[in-house]
């Protein structure tokens, strides 16, 4: 199955980078993840740079343990360049970049499997919480979580795949 790409109305964002790793080209569409982060962005009114990458458990794993202290398989990781506060460095003629998104596509499949929902909805919904992560939200207080939940739900509403 392939996650094809929604048109959302925005233009193509040259300074969104997306991989995908391995087996999984043909399981997702590079141009629809691009306009999922596009339509973040545009949400929260920033121009930024952000990349995504879509692979397996391992390396999800692999990366969480080297930079989280978390020897565990997730679903989605974000690495934002603006961490604890710290103000965008950016190369002389270059985008402002946000961050990463690294997203397991294995795990994706398992929790919409487990959540009787798409594969697509699925994936939706990691990038754009990856995403607001990169843009500073977080869900540690009940008040966070119920701000970054509604942030979340509008967006994946606007994307029509809730």
């Amino acid at each position: 199955m392939c996650l094809a790409r929604k048109e959302v109305g925005l233009a193509r964002r040259e300074d969104i980078d997306v991989r995908i790793t391995g087996r999984f080209p043909e399981a997702v569409d590079a141009g629809w993840l691009r306009e999922i982060v596009a339509r973040v962005l545009a949400a929260e009114n920033v121009d930024v740079g952000v990349s995504v990458v879509v692979t397996g458990d391992a390396m999800v794993r692999d990366l969480n343990r080297r930079y989280r202290g978390e020897d565990a398989a997730t679903d989605v990781l974000s690495f934002s360049q603006r961490e604890n506060g710290g103000e965008f460095v950016v190369a002389p003629g270059e985008p402002a970049r946000l961050g990463d998104v690294v997203i397991s596509l294995p795990a994706a499949r398992r929790q919409a499997k487990q959540a009787e929902h798409s594969l697509e909805r699925e994936v939706a919904l990691l990038l754009v919480h990856g995403v607001l992560h990169l843009l500073g939200y977080n869900h540690v207080t009940e008040a966070e979580a119920r701000v970054m939940e509604s942030k979340q739900t509008t967006l994946l509403s606007s994307l029509g795949v809730i």
